[in-house]
């Protein structure tokens, strides 16, 4: 009888466990899918802005543009990587 019980709460626990991860897990997928939009506007912005080069040419204006551009496109190039989960 004691066992019976033992193991019935063993099991709520890891009926509790399981959701609370899942809940997480689907959480931080919609995080990372809304993070991924962002900065994919935010490349099409700064393509936008600067669409006739003009950002590019100056030499200071240039120079941070081409930075905050570089650091955007960094972002992007995760956007594609698959993590392996297993």
């Amino acid at each position: 009888m004691v066992l019976e019980i033992v193991l019935g709460l063993f099991v709520l626990i890891e009926g509790y466990v399981i959701w609370n991860l899942n809940k997480k897990t689907e959480m931080l997928e919609t995080w990372v899918e809304t993070f991924t939009v962002k900065i994919t506007t935010v490349r099409d912005q700064l393509n936008d802005i600067d669409h006739q080069g003009h950002f590019e040419a100056d030499d200071e204006v240039g120079t941070t543009f081409k930075l905050i551009k570089d650091t955007v496109d960094e972002l992007q190039e995760l956007e594609g990587d698959e993590v392996d989960a297993s």
